[in-house]
């Protein structure tokens, strides 16, 4: 299920070239349609959050994909950018809630001493679709039409749906207790201020990461010279590596401390990043190289960072928390984008001009996260 939702939400970025030229759209209508996922789910994501924790996480989780499904159909029935980016809404609309769900059920059973390492494995699904969703979506968007990638993908998360519908088992362990009151556990959860931290936690994350990404392919093409027939080598080179390095981020962090591992993730990242945002032309070898330890370093933060968001409150909150925590990703996510889209601008060379401010913001805001870790406390 994780990968069909990162599927579909990463193979937009590589077609944005595609995109660009067939929808006739510009660099800034192309960062309105990565921001209508993350924005829309973000939105429902804080609508829906007083009210997730007082139902069984499995039927919530089997609603919200059926909706996410229906939603990736529509992207692949798109005939204009307009459509598309209703499309594109409908999708965060339901894909927020069910990926904040099935956070929420890994650390509901997941105990806090293997926690990072349960995180580290779910989010090789990243690794995964990075390494075959993406390379196989554009390798069909080259062969068709950019609309295949999401045809196919709603048709893998139908067979999905109906495997979790039959194997999925009830996960009920938060509603034993008090009577479930959601405007008070909700307003309960808004007064802790290690739940705010955990939120600027997820947002910093975001921010210094995501800055960049939505505008990736379109900079590795038009100005560090990668073939756009080779973008797909990017993904698989860095999905392959993250496979590798999630779940063993996980294992570290839960060994030697997540923050120790967090600061050296940091400082990799933003060598990495400074690097990749500032090159001019790079054969195609050491492109792949720069890919490969970024999405290693850059990603694997998430590993040790999420482990430690999900501690902040406790289990009887933690549906309505992660909720709160998946519409801050997203949030930042489509704040990211669109300010990527105000501060960017394409020559008539097809080059991105000003690319390596949003490396300078991402490497910033990264540096910023590590004192925010420290701030926040766990309560297992």
């Amino acid at each position: 299920m994780q990968f069909t939702q990162i599927m579909d939400f990463m193979v937009m970025m590589p077609l944005g070239p595609q995109l660009m030229r067939q929808l006739n759209i510009s660099a800034q209508q192309f960062g309105g349609l990565i921001s209508s996922f993350a924005l829309t789910a973000g939105i429902v994501g804080l609508a829906a959050a007083p009210f997730i924790d007082r139902f069984d996480r499995r039927q919530l989780l089997l609603f919200c994909y059926a909706g996410f499904t229906l939603g990736t159909l529509a992207c692949g029935l798109s005939s204009s950018g307009t459509s598309l980016l209703w499309a594109r809404a409908i999708c965060g609309a339901f894909g927020g809630v069910s990926g904040a769900t099935i956070m929420t059920i890994v650390a509901d059973v997941v105990p806090t001493e293997r926690r990072a390492r349960g995180m580290g494995i779910i989010m090789t699904a990243f690794s995964v679709a990075s390494a075959l969703g993406v390379p196989c979506g554009l390798k069909l968007a080259q062969v068709w039409k950019w609309e295949a990638p999401f045809l196919v993908v709603a048709a893998i998360a139908t067979v999905v749906w109906i495997g979790l519908f039959r194997i999925l088992p009830p996960v009920r362990g938060h509603l034993t207790g008090e009577k479930f009151n959601s405007a008070k556990n909700f307003i309960a959860l808004l007064s802790k201020g290690n739940a705010w931290i955990g939120l600027g936690l997820m947002m910093a994350m975001i921010f210094g990461h995501f800055t960049i990404i939505p505008y990736l392919s379109t900079y590795l093409v038009g100005n560090i010279g990668l073939p756009e027939k080779s973008l797909f080598l990017i993904y698989l080179t860095g999905g392959i590596v993250t496979i590798f390095t999630g779940p063993f981020v996980g294992k570290l962090s839960d060994r030697h401390g997540r923050f120790r591992v967090y600061v050296v993730l940091i400082c990799g990242a933003c060598i990495v990043i400074r690097l990749l945002t500032s090159s001019g032309p790079l054969p195609v070898w050491q492109t792949l190289l720069l890919a490969g330890c970024f999405f290693a370093f850059a990603s694997g933060r998430f590993v040790p960072g999420q482990a430690t968001i999900s501690m902040a409150v406790p289990r009887a909150q933690r549906g309505a928390y992660m909720s709160l925590v998946s519409c801050s990703r997203d949030l930042a996510s489509g704040l990211t984008a669109a300010l990527g889209g105000h501060i960017i601008a394409q020559g008539p060379n097809g080059h991105l001009l000003h690319f390596e401010r949003l490396g300078w913001i991402a490497i910033g805001v990264s540096i910023l996260s590590l004192w925010i870790f420290r701030q926040v406390k766990s309560v297992e």
